[in-house]
């Protein structure tokens, strides 16, 4: 067995391809912590009288996030952590990672709240999901719906905990295959939104951080796994209709024969950040009409969607 390159005592037990690193389990598990601090740091994502709330939906990203922001915290006795979980409303599948987000904030003393698409939207996905069919509704997959319902979701659960900052648990892989769907959907722009810290725009906007953005999804699993932290890793079923698939299994392929490649994406679009911000301006945002939350048009896209299926 090959020795750690960093502590030069243990036997490795992972090899960072894009690097030429081999770390022990320690080793390893230390260079993910440090990883997720200084991207913190660099990105001023972190104030130490924060209250965060940190999204937890049971899967390894956010039982990881959850777990090193609750170690982060104990060296700030000032900063609140709290946690939330979606539950979409899919039978079968949200009941396990449910009972997981549960049990890791139990674990770790950390207040946590559920809010249901049931409770804030008066229907379930899988019942969206049968007025889409029954409507002949093309376009839209099930996760766009998702998607846009539980980032709203989040944000009113945060502003009504009264946090500071929204955390989630999006890696490497998320950010990258963002980036790249904006660019095959044709909006280019939407990039500058893909960013670790969002801008607060918006009085009732909970302002975002990605504490492990610059952290690939495989080494978030390994970090789970030599951590023994139980996760939930059933996929969604609704997941298979999504270009998101598409996109992930390229870019998978691509780092395997040229590593870094994702790393090397997410650089390029943080050098022309800056510029793309110059361009994409939204305008000023406004309350929606009928729900009162931020939105660019007068009605947000949530009740666009809900009202498009016959739902006021």
């Amino acid at each position: 067995m090959p020795m750690c390159t960093v502590c030069d005592r243990r036997g490795a037990i992972f090899k960072r391809v894009y690097s030429g690193q081999q770390l022990c389990a320690r080793c390893f598990c230390r260079s993910i912590e440090q990883k997720v601090q200084a991207t913190a740091s660099k990105y001023e994502m972190l104030q130490p009288d924060d209250k965060i709330m940190v999204a937890v939906s049971g899967g390894k990203d956010s039982v990881v996030l959850l777990r090193l922001l609750a170690r982060m915290e104990e060296a700030f006795p000032k900063t609140t952590l709290r946690a939330v979980t979606i539950d979409e409303g899919v039978r079968g599948y949200r009941d396990e990672a449910l009972e997981i987000a549960v049990k890791n904030c139990q674990e770790l003393g950390v207040e946590h709240t559920v809010v249901s698409f049931k409770g804030m939207f008066g229907y379930e996905l899988d019942r969206l999901v049968t007025l889409i069919r029954e409507k002949g509704m093309k376009g839209l997959t099930p996760c766009a719906y998702c998607g846009v319902l539980r980032r709203q979701a989040l944000n009113v659960a945060a502003r009504e905990a009264g946090a500071d900052k929204l955390a989630t648990g999006h890696s490497l892989d998320d950010e990258t295959q963002t980036m790249l769907l904006n660019i095959i959907h044709g909006d280019a722009l939407r990039i500058a939104r893909v960013a670790p810290v969002l801008p607060v725009a918006h009085p009732k906007l909970v302002q975002r951080i990605k504490p492990v953005c610059e952290v690939l999804e495989r080494e978030i699993v390994l970090y789970a796994y030599l951590k023994k932290l139980r996760f939930h890793d059933t996929p969604c079923p609704y997941a298979g209709t999504a270009l998101r698939n598409d996109v992930r299994s390229m870019l998978n392929r691509m780092e395997q024969k040229h590593p870094g490649t994702k790393f090397a994406i997410y650089r390029s679009i943080e050098r022309i950040r800056p510029g793309l911000e110059s361009l994409a301006k939204d305008g000023a945002l406004q309350n929606c009409r009928f729900c009162g939350e931020p939105t660019v048009a007068q009605t947000c896209r949530s009740c666009q969607m809900l009202r498009e299926l016959g739902i006021s």
